[in-house]
């Protein structure tokens, strides 16, 4: 019995057979050549084939995982027409006179290297990304084809790391857990484990050589161990708990259509956080009564300029007529702070948290703004959206925020395009948010709490730093007296308040919102069912 620990990037457990998966790296031997423009010409013809691939891929996943984690492979597409990186095998090719494959292999290591050597968690995690495009040109120019992992056995699926290649070839229904040596929370393994419910620990510091395939494996994401070969009473423990894991997923389906009413008869809105449109599936699937956050700042990630009006304008259609007249809220963009976008030139600043970001981005750069607001606008036609503006700190913004509204709006009506009126709301995460919502509230149509920036921003401690995660209360005393603040100056002028943040899915304190009068909580899809069974039980 082998037992290691690693750190959990989603909580369950699982016991099963093991498949190894190991880098299956291609050997390359470097091989002299006479001819650089003939190899050179190889590498342009495995750029097209790996472009095939990655379309087929993408489209994969799209069907599979939604459009936000399908877009990495769009990504790799463009990494495969990165100027310094192909210029970088074609020098080699011609100042080495080295075959096509070497080339490739010592440029690819040594692109992944300079990644994970940078300080950002998120360039870090593009070293695999650099690994598996070049590992793909390798395969092609050496005649081999991709691992098939679509008729694997269900398997807790052990590797050093792995790429998004593999990820979104496997059966999705025959994982049974994840465990990584490498990877980081913003993995793709990371990000499909947690769409899929599937238990999953990164950074677990196995020797690959010890462990084979057929060994039996339990996966416990709650402790964040995972434990080889278990004995007969560890064994007995995992499907004990597995039994109860699933008694509770199957009491909380019978949730599914009831209401989110205490017993003594106080209702509840309980709504569900999405990144992407591909995430609407998942709030469906649990029975969420609307959309109460929709993160449009996804739609400006992980590309390499803005998206037009035409492309916003269809994802918000598409939410919104999938929800088929649910309540769709969507918060405009949300970058800076830990969402760095390259193309927006913001700079690098001493406290980004407290810098230049969301809203501040939208009212110094309109026009931004207004690509963003028409899209929405011309969305409201097609189901029951809202609008929601994040990190507001004074009135003067909000009526700054309603003029440029206006001016949209009426562009519109001079062009002819139709659009409804949509509620407009505010995030309510800054303390002097809190100190004048009694303002605000006669201003706007709802506030909706962000308690992991007014967390953050109330107790002076940086979320991102682990160094103070025993500082970092968010049951503070002053938090919730804010929150009961807000609710009380919502309500007196006949306005709603929700909580978007992290604190909505805290079974913990369900109670005492309620108690508080918060009107609606938006929590991740996974959580619908549970709260609303703690709501029930009041």
């Amino acid at each position: 019995m082998m037992q290691f620990d690693g750190k959990s990037v989603y909580k369950g457990i699982a016991l099963g057979p093991v498949l190894v998966l190991k880098n299956h790296d291609t050997q390359v031997r470097r091989k002299k050549t006479e001819d650089a423009e003939a190899e050179i010409k190889k590498v342009e013809a495995a750029g097209q084939e790996a472009r095939k691939q990655l379309q087929k891929l993408y489209d994969k996943a799209l069907r599979e995982v939604g459009e936000s984690n399908a877009a990495i492979f769009e990504v790799h597409q463009m990494m495969l027409e990165d100027e310094d990186y192909l210029e970088s095998i074609h020098n080699m090719i011609r100042t080495e006179m080295v075959n096509a494959s070497y080339a490739v292999a010592v440029t690819g290591d040594n692109f992944a290297e300079m990644f994970a050597g940078m300080d950002d968690d998120y360039m870090k995690a593009r070293a695999a990304d650099v690994r598996d495009i070049s590992n793909r040109l390798i395969r092609i120019l050496e005649g081999e084809g991709d691992a098939d992992l679509s008729s694997m056995a269900p398997s807790v699926i052990v590797a050093d790391d792995l790429s998004p290649s593999e990820t979104v070839q496997m059966d999705k229904e025959k994982i049974l857990g994840f465990v990584t040596v490498h990877g980081s929370t913003n993995s793709h393994t990371a990000i499909l484990a947690r769409m899929m419910n599937i238990p999953a620990l990164i950074g677990v510091p196995l020797d690959l050589e010890e462990i084979h395939t057929g060994m039996t494996a339990a996966v416990d994401g709650f402790a964040g161990t995972v434990t080889f070969e278990p004995d007969g009473e560890l064994c007995a423990q995992i499907r004990s708990r597995m039994d109860e894991e699933l008694e509770k997923r199957r009491l909380l389906e019978g949730l599914k259509g009831k209401e989110n009413v205490t017993s003594d008869g106080r209702h509840i809105e309980l709504y569900a956080n999405i990144g992407n449109v591909g995430d609407v599936g998942y709030a469906l699937e649990n029975d969420a009564g609307g959309i109460g956050l929709f993160r449009s700042e996804f739609l400006y990630l992980g590309r390499e300029d803005f998206p037009t009006e035409e492309e916003q304008f269809q994802a918000y259609r598409q939410v919104a007529q999938t929800m088929a007249g649910k309540k769709v809220i969507i918060r405009t963009l949300d970058i800076g702070a830990d969402k760095q976008v390259d193309y927006f030139q913001l700079g690098k600043e001493e406290n980004p948290a407290m810098g230049y970001r969301a809203i501040r981005i939208c009212l110094s750069q309109p026009d931004i703004f207004k690509t963003q607001l028409r899209a929405l606008l011309r969305a409201t036609m097609y189901g029951n959206i809202a609008v929601m503006y994040p990190m507001i700190t004074s009135v003067e913004e909000v009526n700054r925020i309603f003029a440029i509204v206006k001016e949209v709006q009426e562009e519109l009506d001079e062009i002819g395009i139709p659009y409804r009126q949509p509620d407009q709301g505010i995030m309510i995460e800054t303390p002097a948010a809190v100190m004048i919502s009694d303002e605000l509230a006669q201003l706007v149509d709802f506030f909706s709490i962000g308690t992991n920036d007014l967390t953050q921003y109330t107790l002076a401690i940086d979320r991102q730093n682990a160094r103070l995660d025993e500082f970092y209360d968010p049951h503070h005393k002053a938090i919730l007296r804010m929150i009961k603040m807000v609710a009380d100056n919502a309500h007196k002028y006949g306005k709603w308040a929700g909580i978007c943040g992290e604190l909505g899915a805290d079974l913990e304190l369900t109670g005492e919102f309620v108690r508080m009068g918060i009107d609606e909580l938006s929590v991740a899809p996974s959580m619908i069912l549970r709260v609303r069974k703690a709501v029930r039980e009041l």
